[in-house]
């Protein structure tokens, strides 16, 4: 199942080296903790991504986790407190798990995140102003620039980045902290939505993540 795992869930790239997650008691009490069978939409036989998720060893659940979000004890955290009944249930606990990631396990997160993604076709201007303002906002924090632009139209990406990077850049260390770790908490609840199959998608997914990453 491993090598099935690594075919789907997004790979996360690591810019440059750079640095665990969460109390079991802040986790909702999921009812019934079953999946539910009927969220088997894939070929008679193939368990969907949450079925697949529920069911994996627990080093397996645990690699496809870290793809969405590089910390370590909140991917062992949501794979211990499997089954989940659904996919709604799966992302509230992923999202309780990430408000309460300490400095150290941002650092840890960010250790693997990748610049936030633009369009192939940006002009060589617009990668020097951005290539300046991730060296000021780096500089000052200390730490990669992360924007979820789950959303956000492609051809809109430049501005939205540059706009966040030069307003952050007035936050002192501690209110950084607070907006950065929400942000990595909505970039895994993309990624592990999409590696889900989305709201009403399919059976590829959790099941297809890259392990190791």
């Amino acid at each position: 199942m491993t090598s099935q795992l690594s075919q789907h869930l997004p790979t996360t790239l690591t810019r440059r080296p750079r640095g665990p997650t969460l109390p079991a008691h802040r986790l909702p009490d999921l009812p019934g903790r079953v999946a539910i069978p009927e969220q088997s939409r894939g070929t008679p036989g193939t368990p969907s991504p949450l079925e697949w998720f529920n069911d994996a060893p627990g080093p397996d659940a645990e690699r496809a986790l870290l793809s969405c979000l590089h910390s370590l004890r909140w991917a062992r955290l949501l794979a211990g407190h499997r089954p989940y009944p659904d996919t709604a249930s799966l992302l509230a606990a992923a999202d309780e798990a990430a408000y309460d990631l300490s400095p150290e396990e941002i650092t840890e997160a960010l250790a693997s995140e990748p610049l936030p993604p633009l369009p192939e076709d940006t002009y060589s201007a617009a990668h020097t102003a951005l290539n300046a303002a991730h060296a000021a906002y780096e500089a000052k924090f200390g730490h990669v620039f992360v924007l979820c632009l789950d959303g956000v139209p492609e051809n809109e990406a430049l501005d939205r980045v540059l706009e966040n990077i030069r307003s952050r850049l007035a936050n002192d260390p501690e209110e950084e902290q607070t907006v950065t770790r929400d942000q990595l908490r909505l970039l895994a609840r993309e990624r592990l939505s999409n590696a889900l199959g989305g709201v009403g998608n399919g059976a590829t997914g959790l099941r297809t993540a890259t392990p190791g990453k």
